[in-house]
């Protein structure tokens, strides 16, 4: 299950409205990761450059292993 904090959570008006300054939260943060609701609905999420870097590394790993047992 997915949990996050409650300073992760932004709608989507608050991020319009204040992108510049979200942009350089998510930057600075922990987690490199903001959540985006529209119309009270978890909607999409938002990665620091660092967090979605990190998480095609992994991939790439989880893709390498795989192929490599199938051999």
């Amino acid at each position: 299950m997915l949990t996050f904090q409650k300073d992760e959570i932004y709608t989507a008006t608050e991020v319009v409205r204040n992108f510049s300054p979200i942009m350089e939260k998510l930057k600075k943060s922990q987690t490199g990761k903001i959540v985006i609701l529209k119309n009270n609905k978890f909607e999409a999420v938002m990665l620091s450059m660092t967090e979605y870097e990190r998480l095609q590394n992994a991939i790439q790993l989880l893709e390498n292993i795989y192929k490599n047992q199938k051999v």
